[in-house]
């Protein structure tokens, strides 16, 4: 009996001890690994909350997060799928913007297809194999994203289509094959402002929404 008891202590103490270290953050550990191709599945950039997750008003209709006249097909949005939150739905479009961005300027074909549709893929990969035909490469840097909004939702049957513009500051530089510069500055960051629509299938089964259309605004 007091094995048992001195064994059940010790349990107790080193399940402490792990929530201690685990359990918290301190805001300078490490960053995550890459993510392994099984893994990719597991994480969703764009995802909407479960049901129990909303406040009194999933609208949340904050200053900023919408331009002008957006509210009508973002409403039309929450009616048909009560689990999407606009602020979060704005925050995995950062994430998923910045991811996108990186792995095109990378040449990660395999990141892209998990990220973006068949059209939008073909487009990244011809301009990838057009960059390396050249023996060119990219040391691009997304140095912030100063706005994103919402512009307009639409439902087409069950599919919704979100349009974000991002205005950001990119840094950018082309070298060719033998290493030099042939273009751009990693001093100078050049306002960009794109516009791009995710989408999703509001009935199927995978939460994530895609990448389906890109274009820059002057």
């Amino acid at each position: 009996m007091y094995v048992i008891v001195i064994l059940a202590l010790v349990a107790g103490f080193l399940a402490l001890r792990l929530y201690s270290v685990l359990g918290k953050r301190t805001g300078h550990e490490q960053q995550p690994a890459p993510l392994q191709a099984d893994d990719r599945a597991k994480v969703a950039v764009l995802q909407p909350r479960n049901a129990g997750e909303q406040g009194t008003d999933n609208v949340r209709l904050s200053d900023g997060m919408l331009a002008p006249g957006a509210d009508v097909g973002v409403r039309a949005l929450i009616a048909a799928d009560r689990r999407f939150d606009v602020p979060q739905f704005i925050d995995g479009a950062k994430t998923a913007y910045r991811m996108v961005l990186e792995a095109f300027w990378r040449g990660d074909r395999e990141d892209l297809a998990w990220l973006c549709d068949a059209d939008v893929l073909a487009s990244f990969e011809e301009a990838i194999a057009a960059r390396e035909a050249a023996g060119e490469t990219l040391e691009n840097r997304l140095v912030r994203i100063d706005k994103a909004i919402i512009t307009e939702a639409v439902l087409s049957g069950r599919i919704a289509h979100v349009t974000m513009r991002f205005d950001a500051d990119i840094a950018a530089i082309t070298r060719d094959k033998d290493g030099n510069i042939i273009a751009g500055s990693m001093t100078d960051a050049v306002p960009t402002h794109d516009v791009w629509t995710f989408s999703r299938d509001l009935r199927a089964t995978d939460p994530n929404w895609k990448l389906t259309e890109t274009d820059e605004e002057a």
